[in-house]
């Protein structure tokens, strides 16, 4: 415990295991299919979500959808505002996402129903154990083999060995991607490329049999949020947009079906002020072989010998406004979950930082154009880590 620590400017530095760390196993991005696929009777599975059994099932992801960001803006997202009563089971609660909270983390949890303790997608970008070398799970850079890298089968796969149609409905360019591999595959992949074009074949989908388990997915928001920021027009247009799909997907359910509407992360915009720059900043950077993660999430990777003083300089510097911790601290606040299969352990950063504030760590020169973003995600906070699970059944 890092109890009443305090930096040499007599701040208090926080405390890991006060982080707000996701509710899983009960309450995560990672609970929803599993539980989904108890309510559609597929054996070895069990629901730990409070959700009402359906022979048909889709799951609408929107990328950057963020319980808040919703809440906020109900004059650009009436449909799904009306929706928010009916999330978590009529709870009116949203899911946590899972940390960090970013896209590639997200979908896996999603996909396998793990943690990413377990599944090991465990950042934006990490390091590869044993190499002095960073990978990019997004994009899947360098390339490693996605079945040693994550072994552990889909729901979707599971759910369709057992005689439930799976199918998945996306953009082309997600068909033959490791990170679909990973995470999503199972089933059937049906490649559209308007949001339209989804939401109708994700409708026909429904209906063609009678047990289906459907998945279809827009990132547009996420890419409007990065670039200009939630606090713009262009975001609040993309909003209006998506609230447009969610209602054009519910109102074609079939009968016995049920709709959930869901994201992987919401988002926060930072002010140039409030970034502090890797690169040019000879404290943050000393000791330190490789920096992951991303600028409201890092993962520090210190050179041997180093990650005690790697530490203690992160905790003096930035520890009165992120969560900074050890690894093992960490894991033992939960952050990855329950449990961290040990071809995870060392895909963590010897010292980890989640921001708590309005402040992200970019890198100017090795991160420029993440660093150029204006929205970010990625830490635990309530704008980037609940997500909705919004309910409709055909009446």
């Amino acid at each position: 415990m890092m109890s009443h620590a305090y930096d040499h400017d007599g701040f208090e530095l926080l405390d890991p295991a006060d982080a707000p760390a996701p509710g899983y196993g009960g309450g995560s991005l990672s609970d929803l299919l599993p539980s989904v696929a108890a309510g559609l009777g597929v054996p070895g599975f069990t629901s730990t979500l409070p959700l009402a059994p359906a022979d048909r099932v889709c799951v609408f992801l929107v990328d950057g959808l963020g319980w808040e960001l919703i809440r906020r803006h109900p004059e650009y997202a009436p449909f799904l505002n009306s929706l928010l009563p009916s999330s978590l089971g009529g709870a009116g609660r949203p899911l946590t996402a899972g940390f960090p909270s970013t896209t590639a983390t997200s979908l896996a949890s999603v996909g396998t129903g793990l943690p990413p303790g377990l599944h090991g997608l465990a950042g934006y970008t990490v390091a590869i154990p044993g190499q002095n070398q960073l990978m990019n799970q997004l994009r899947w850079q360098p390339p490693v083999d996605p079945h040693s890298w994550q072994p552990y089968p889909t729901v979707f796969e599971r759910v369709h060995a057992a005689g439930v149609a799976a199918s998945q409905v996306s953009s082309p360019l997600f068909a033959q991607t490791p990170l679909t591999r990973v995470a999503l595959s199972g089933g059937e992949f049906l490649g559209r490329t308007t949001g339209e074009e989804r939401m109708d074949l994700a409708a026909r989908q429904l209906a063609a049999t009678d047990r289906a388990l459907v998945y279809t997915y827009v990132s547009e928001l996420d890419g409007m949020g990065h670039r200009y920021g939630v606090d713009s027009d262009e975001w609040r247009m993309m909003l209006d947009t998506v609230d447009r799909l969610a209602r054009r997907l519910a109102e074609q359910l079939p009968p016995r079906s049920v709709l959930y509407v869901t994201a992987d992360h919401g988002m926060i915009d930072i002010a140039p002020e409030d970034r502090i720059d890797f690169d040019e900043d000879w404290e943050l950077s000393a000791g330190v072989a490789l920096l992951g993660g991303e600028a409201r999430a890092r993962h520090v990777y210190a050179v041997p010998g180093a990650a005690a003083d790697v530490f203690t300089v992160w905790s003096e510097v930035l520890g009165d406004r992120m969560w900074v911790a050890t690894r093992d601290q960490a894991i033992e606040a939960g952050w990855f979950g329950p449990s961290v299969d040990d071809r995870v352990y060392h895909r963590i950063g010897d010292v980890v930082a989640a921001a708590r504030d309005d402040v992200a760590v970019i890198a100017s020169r090795s991160e420029p154009g993440e660093s150029a973003m204006t929205g970010l995600h990625g830490s635990m906070t309530p704008v980037e880590q609940l997500v909705p699970l919004l309910e409709v059944r055909p009446r």
